[in-house]
């Protein structure tokens, strides 16, 4: 698959402005999602990285009981809860950009378990991506996003991904998703 010098580099660049930037709001996620329920600020749950490297990953708690909090809501809607995966990244098991981290159960269920979806774990997860943007239209469509960012991938791209994510976090996910939908700046092409 396809890569680019300086994806590392990227990576730390904007794990360090994030963690920078958004540390007010971070503290006042941590305190909110503490005040409304109680429960701690942080998720944490075992993922496959690159080359199927089973790692820890963060997110903001967004559920209690099974149910989907207040403040939850507006962090998923926002892709906010997402944010403690920056940590991944300084760390070295996630990169900003590239594909789904997904959990064992997950590939199981998808059957991507096998050699023939070995393609999809020569990258390190990311916080972003084609896939992550879009999601919610099927296996197939994520299989492919992902197959077609991995042949493509370079500065060019993360940059347009990250902007689209920071828009994301702005305008919500239902908006930016409709937008990419309806425009030709990263347009992912029918029969990719």
């Amino acid at each position: 698959m396809n890569t680019y010098c300086g994806k590392r580099t990227l990576d730390l660049l904007v794990s360090g402005a994030a963690c920078i930037v958004f540390a007010p709001l971070v503290a006042f996620v941590a305190v909110a999602t503490k005040l409304e329920d109680g429960g701690p600020a942080l998720f944490s749950q075992t993922r496959l990285g690159r080359y199927r490297r089973p790692f820890t990953i963060f997110k903001f708690r967004s559920m209690r009981n099974q149910e989907i909090t207040r403040i939850g809501k507006w962090l998923r809607r926002t892709a906010i809860d997402e944010w403690p995966q920056f940590i991944n990244v300084v760390r070295g098991e996630m990169s900003v950009v590239g594909p789904r981290p997904l959990t064992g159960q997950d590939i199981e269920r998808l059957g991507w378990a096998g050699q023939s979806h070995d393609w999809r774990f020569t990258a390190k997860p990311g916080i972003t991506g084609l896939s992550q943007l879009m999601a919610g239209r099927g296996v197939r469509s994520s299989e492919r996003m992902e197959r077609l960012y991995l042949r493509r991938q370079s500065l060019s791209l993360d940059l347009q991904l990250i902007a689209l994510s920071v828009a994301v976090n702005l305008l919500g996910k239902r908006k930016i998703r409709s937008w990419m939908r309806g425009t030709s700046r990263i347009r992912v092409p029918a029969n990719y």
